[in-house]
C-alpha cells in the first residue's frame, strides 16, 4: 500500500521553461524510478490548473507536493495547499513543498540556496532534510485571498509582470520579453496615491511608484527589492519607492541588484507582521502581483500566519 505521507506528488507544467519542461522532466522521472522512490505525476493543461491539482492531492492525503516548472507553477501549487488547509482547518506544517526549477523564472529557490539545476533539486526534494517557511496571507479588493511564497507588490513591478505574462500568453518566449516589458513600463510609469501601514502604524502616505513585499529576497531574475527578507523570521519585508525625479530613480536603481536598496535614504523600508496598503483615490486602485502572478487589486491586507510549511533545502554533504 502506498504511504501518501512520503510519496512525492509532482504537479508538472509542460509549458514552463519555453516549452522545454518534458526534455528535463522525463530524465528526472527515470532517476526516481532507478532510486525506487514512490511518486505520482499530474500534468496541468491550463492556467490555475496546478492549484486545483494541489488541492486534490491534499484531499487524497498526499503531503509532499512538488511543482515542476517556474515560480508561477510554485505559486499555484502553494496556493492550492494553503487554500485547502484554510478550508479544512488542517495544519499547514504537515505539508512539504518544493520545486523542480525548469521554468523561465526561478527566484524562490535562490533564497533557499539551491541552484537552477533539475537533478540537484530532485535530490533536495527526495532528501529528508527541510526548512520551515513562513506563510504570507494576502487579502485584496473584494475579500479575495491569496498566499505569497516569495515576493509581490504593486506599482512598477506589477505592471512589468502584467506585460510579461501577456506576452507569454500570446506565445512569445525568451529573456527579451523581460527587457521589453521593463523598458515599456519605465516609459509609461505613473505614480499612485496610497497610505501604507506596518503593524497598524502609518509608515507612508502620498504618491509612490512601487511597493514591494517580500518573504524571500529575490525576484525578477535576481533583483533584491527586499534584501533583508528571510523565509523563516515570521516577518514580511516592505520597500516603498516614493515619487522621485527620474534621474534620482536611475541613480538608485543599481542598489536593487547589489542588495543595498534598503540603505537608500530615498526609499521607505522595514519589516512587520502585518502590512496594509490603502488607495487614496479610485485611480490608485492598482493591480497586485504575487510571485509573478496577477492576483487582484488594492486595497490589500497582508499578514504572516503563525504556522509554517516545510520546504526543500540545499542538501548538506559530507556530514
Amino acid at each position: 500500500m502506498t504511504d501518501k505521507n512520503s510519496t512525492l506528488f509532482f504537479v508538472v507544467n509542460p509549458r514552463a521553461g519555453s516549452g522545454k519542461t518534458m526534455c528535463e522532466w522525463l530524465p528526472a522521472e527515470k532517476e526516481l524510478e532507478r532510486a525506487g522512490i514512490d511518486y505520482i505525476t499530474a500534468m496541468t493543461d491550463h492556467k490555475r490548473h496546478a492549484t486545483s491539482l494541489a488541492m486534490e492531492a491534499c484531499q487524497l492525503g498526499y503531503r509532499k507536493i512538488i511543482a515542476v516548472g517556474g515560480d508561477g507553477s510554485l505559486h499555484e501549487v502553494f496556493n492550492g495547499i494553503c487554500r485547502w488547509c484554510e478550508n479544512s482547518n488542517c495544519d499547514i506544517s504537515d505539508f512539504f513543498i518544493g520545486v523542480i526549477p525548469i521554468g523561465s523564472g526561478n527566484d524562490w529557490i535562490k533564497s533557499l540556496g539551491i541552484e537552477k539545476d533539475a537533478r540537484a533539486a530532485l535530490e533536495c526534494v527526495c532528501s529528508p532534510e527541510y526548512r520551515m517557511m513562513d506563510v504570507i496571507r494576502v487579502q485584496s479588493s473584494g475579500s479575495r485571498v491569496c498566499y505569497m511564497a516569495n515576493v509581490g507588490g504593486v506599482g512598477f513591478d506589477s505592471h512589468v509582470c502584467r506585460r510579461v505574462n501577456s506576452q507569454k500568453e500570446s506565445g512569445r518566449r525568451g529573456k527579451l520579453i523581460y527587457l521589453n516589458s521593463l523598458v515599456y513600463t519605465v516609459s509609461t510609469l505613473r505614480s499612485i496615491r496610497v497610505a501604507c501601514y506596518a503593524d497598524g502604524e502609518m509608515v507612508f502616505s502620498g504618491e509612490c511608484y512601487s511597493i514591494a513585499l517580500g518573504n524571500g529576497k529575490y525576484s525578477g531574475s535576481g533583483m533584491r527589492q527586499v534584501p533583508a527578507a528571510e523565509i523563516d523570521d515570521s516577518l514580511v519585508d516592505y520597500m516603498i519607492v516614493p515619487r522621485l525625479p527620474l534621474g534620482r530613480i536611475l541613480l538608485e536603481a543599481p542598489r536593487i541588484f547589489t542588495g543595498t536598496i534598503n540603505q537608500s535614504p530615498y526609499v521607505v523600508s522595514g519589516q512587520c507582521k502585518s502590512f496594509k496598503v490603502m488607495p487614496l483615490d479610485a485611480e490608485s486602485e492598482d493591480i497586485l502581483e504575487l510571485d509573478g502572478e496577477l492576483e487582484g487589486r488594492l486595497p490589500i491586507s497582508v499578514e504572516v500566519l503563525p504556522s509554517q510549511i516545510r520546504v526543500m533545502t540545499r542538501r548538506l554533504k559530507n556530514r
